[in-house]
């Protein structure tokens, strides 16, 4: 039997909740399942399309800094998502690039994949599923 067998949700700090919200929502097409505050305080559980670990967005900090992580989000079509990305505005922060696999000990050294930041600086890298 394995003790810890999952990663269910983390936090992410944030400045402006409403821009992050809005941004993994409209932008990246994620879903807000909680939005609760409790008084200044507010936290926002976002839900990838493809399901998986839930994002919690949060003005409580506590030893975190926004724009501090490299979360790696995949695409089963990584040129469609850039496509559609950067219609909506979004500026990548790297391009699109063609050698995923050269970075990660794949035989096949091909792969798109790409870089973005979400409105706080922290960085997406979009990689193929």
């Amino acid at each position: 039997m394995n003790i810890i067998n999952k990663l269910v949700m983390f936090h992410v700090a944030v400045n402006e909740m409403d821009k992050m919200k809005e941004f993994y929502e409209g932008t990246l097409g994620c879903k807000a399942t909680i939005d609760k505050a409790y008084g200044d305080q507010r936290w926002v559980s976002i839900e990838l399309p493809g399901g998986g670990t839930s994002i919690n967005l949060t003005t409580v900090h506590e030893n975190m800094k926004p724009g501090t992580l490299k979360l790696y989000l995949s695409s089963p079509d990584v040129g469609a998502a850039y496509a559609e990305l950067t219609s909506k505005g979004v500026k990548p922060t790297k391009e699109l690039a063609n050698d995923w696999g050269k970075w990660n000990g794949v035989k096949d050294e091909t792969g798109k994949w790409f870089e973005v930041s979400d409105p706080d600086g922290n960085r997406l890298l979009i990689i193929p599923t």
